[in-house]
């Protein structure tokens, strides 16, 4: 899942910043409305999450300017305004959801979720599956042939990413976008150097390799017998 938080309060940023990364979510952050605007329209995301006040563009401006732009990407709006009158305003805006300050990450989180099921259509799974390959989304645990493989955070969501696409070939660029929190760059080897390390750990001690390379393409984790 890929989030595009725009708020000012530095504190408050890093602190869902912080959250939404140990929970293995990919997380852009920008400080004002019209830089939240231009990266809402420049790059793909899951779920916006918008601060109402925001200096340069406000909030409610902000979701109108998205909205108008035909862009149908689920928002959740915060904000310390608790009055029913400021709620009705964020939803009538075009936000879907709104969350008053302050709150805990757990149920920011669990919004968050709520939104990208809605969105999405279907049920957020728990577990994800391929062959002998186990990832278990709630308890963040990763198993092959019932041996446990103990993974880092990025490594975890590089996994779950490359298993939520399974058998189908991801780019250098669509990892890069999904994965990590930062533009492309064509020069770096972060990507092969992760998925190197991955494959150390949940290929090498086993007999079949499931991430295979595509020459000039990607990677696909497929379970060839």
């Amino acid at each position: 899942m890929r989030i595009l938080l725009v708020e000012d309060d530095h504190r408050q940023a890093q602190f869902i910043v912080h959250g939404l990364q140990q929970e293995g979510v990919c997380v852009d952050h920008v400080a004002d409305g019209e830089a939240g605007l231009h990266q809402s329209l420049c790059a793909p995301y899951d779920v916006f999450v918008f601060d109402l006040m925001l200096p340069i563009r406000d909030g409610l401006s902000l979701i109108h300017e998205v909205r108008s732009k035909g862009i149908t990407t689920p928002i959740l709006v915060l904000s310390a305004r608790n009055s029913v009158d400021d709620r009705v305003r964020g939803l009538h805006a075009g936000g879907d959801d709104y969350l008053i300050k302050p709150f805990a990450f757990s149920e920011l989180y669990a919004r968050i979720q709520a939104l990208y099921r809605r969105a999405t259509g279907m049920a957020e799974p728990t577990q994800l599956a391929l062959g002998p390959l186990r990832l278990d989304l709630q308890r963040r645990k990763v198993s092959r042939s019932e041996q446990t493989i103990d993974l880092q955070p990025k490594e975890f969501a590089l996994l779950e990413y490359l298993m939520r696409n399974a058998g189908r070939v991801v780019s250098k660029t669509m990892i890069m976008e999904h994965v990590w929190d930062y533009n492309f760059d064509p020069q770096t080897n972060v990507v092969e150097a992760r998925i190197s390390r991955l494959r150390e750990k949940v290929d090498r001690p086993f007999e079949i390799a499931l991430i295979h390379t595509i020459r000039g393409v990607g990677y696909v984790l497929e379970y060839r017998l």
